[in-house]
């Protein structure tokens, strides 16, 4: 057995305290919040109307935005991997723009351009009775545009990994590219896809910024679950507050112990 140098436990008591102040301490404080007046006082406060109403836009856009950034995130994918075109460097530095930029900017950004009075677009869509500022359209909008690379992220590496020389047999031998990327390309990659929704999907579940600025944040219509904490919280009524940031914590978690189950077994396959 080896014996660790004190400066290697110095560094590992460093590093569990680190993470122990940023992470678990105040996420053990949230869960204790929640659950202080018992299990029967926090379903109380979830089963609210209009908390049950943020918690159904929430689970409603975060499902359309990770859909959408499925099917445009694998597009982007084999574009990238599979293609050679001028500005592809150009539009795989792109898609960290949304890592880089504050979701508040972007939400200026849709605001700017599909606002139904000033906005590039809004008055012409608002005109054939589309809304998309202040309303659902908008804020998957900005939910997707926060999440999208994190599908792409995880395709690409594994796309480039395995190759394209099983796409190039199964065209040979007469497969039409539809029957390549269903039989050959989603197979091969559906890990990685598994993974990119899963985390899409916590991302999008805890966006604040961006949606708050294209929502409104008017109750019992886009008020989300991340925008009700806060308007719980600063109302005084903590103890929903807590239980709403419980509920939104432990679905991340829950995600993040999908990936970590998941993870394994394809390495080992």
């Amino acid at each position: 057995m080896v014996e660790l140098s004190p400066a290697r436990w110095t560094l590992r008591i460093l590093v569990i305290g680190y993470v122990f102040m940023l992470v678990l301490w105040p996420v053990a404080l949230v869960v204790r919040g929640a659950f202080q007046d018992g299990v029967g006082a926090m379903l109380e406060s979830l089963t609210k109307p209009d908390v049950v109403h943020a918690l159904n836009l929430t689970l409603g856009i975060a499902f359309w935005a990770v859909l959408v950034n499925t099917v445009f995130g694998l597009a982007i994918s084999l574009l990238l991997v599979r293609y050679e075109f001028p500005g592809k460097r150009v539009l795989s530095a792109l898609i960290d723009v949304p890592l880089s930029v504050s979701p508040v900017v972007v939400g200026l950004a849709l605001l700017l351009v599909y606002n139904g009075r000033t906005g590039w677009f809004g008055p012409a869509l608002e005109r054939a009775g589309f809304q998309v500022i202040f309303a659902a359209p908008g804020m998957i909008m900005a939910t997707c545009f926060v999440a999208l690379p994190l599908v792409i992220r995880e395709v690409v590496p594994v796309l480039t990994e395995l190759g394209d020389d099983q796409e190039q047999a199964a065209r040979s031998l007469g497969a039409t590219g539809r029957q390549t990327l269903w039989r050959i390309t989603l197979p091969s990659i559906k890990w990685a896809v598994v993974y990119g929704v899963v985390l899409s999907l916590a991302r999008s579940l805890g966006e604040f910024g961006a949606v708050k600025v294209v929502s409104g944040n008017i109750t019992d219509r886009t008020q989300t679950a991340t925008l009700i904490v806060e308007q719980k919280y600063q109302n005084f009524d903590q103890a929903t507050a807590y239980s709403i940031a419980f509920v939104l914590a432990a679905a991340s978690v829950i995600c993040i112990i999908i990936v970590s189950l998941l993870r394994p077994k394809e390495s080992h396959s």
